[in-house]
């Protein structure tokens, strides 16, 4: 007997094998319904500039905060008052609010080739260096959804304070499929 293991990141090539073309590509909003996820409203800008801005098949995501609708969901400082696992969920939360912007400015999220670049900032103690790990709650979701194409390159920087007392912010570069 043999015995065929599937592991977390060659997912996506599963997904998109196609068996005498009556398998399809498994829709972006669909994978995240089937995950309990759903994509919060487009979030307001927080000041003067614009949630997106495209540029060829570039599009560049204004810094995103963990809140749904309106509603902001983790205030606090990781590492202090809010754990590892808090700030994941925020970034997760952050991820989402991205989509978001993606999904009002593609119209479509299955119209992403590939997420280019994340920067992204944690509200955290003196001393704590886990950034990395708190910012992989967005990370996941992006490579959950898009396999390969989900997985940037990255940026996770600690800070002292983040607007409206966020543990998270995370601004994205996402390319475009061709039209």
């Amino acid at each position: 007997m043999v015995v065929r293991l599937l592991y977390a990141a060659p997912l996506h090539k599963e997904c998109r094998k196609y068996k005498n073309n009556k398998e399809k590509v498994m829709k972006v909003e669909q994978k995240l319904r089937e995950m309990g996820l759903e994509l919060p409203e487009l979030p307001k800008p927080n000041g003067l500039y614009a949630p997106s801005r495209r540029v060829g098949n570039l599009i560049y995501i204004a810094g995103q905060t963990p809140d749904i609708h309106g509603v902001r969901q983790v205030v606090g400082v990781v590492g202090e008052d809010l754990t590892i696992e808090d700030g994941q969920r925020s970034a997760q939360i952050c991820a989402l609010n991205i989509l978001s912007v993606l999904k009002a400015e593609l119209g479509d999220l299955d119209k992403v080739k590939q997420f280019v670049q994340i920067i992204s900032y944690v509200r955290c103690a003196k001393g704590f260096g886990n950034q990395p790990q708190v910012i992989d709650g967005a990370s996941r979701l992006f490579r959950d959804l898009y396999g390969e194409a989900g997985i940037a390159a990255r940026l996770a920087i600690g800070a002292n304070e983040l607007p409206g007392g966020s543990a998270t912010e995370i601004l994205a570069v996402v390319e475009a499929k061709e039209d």
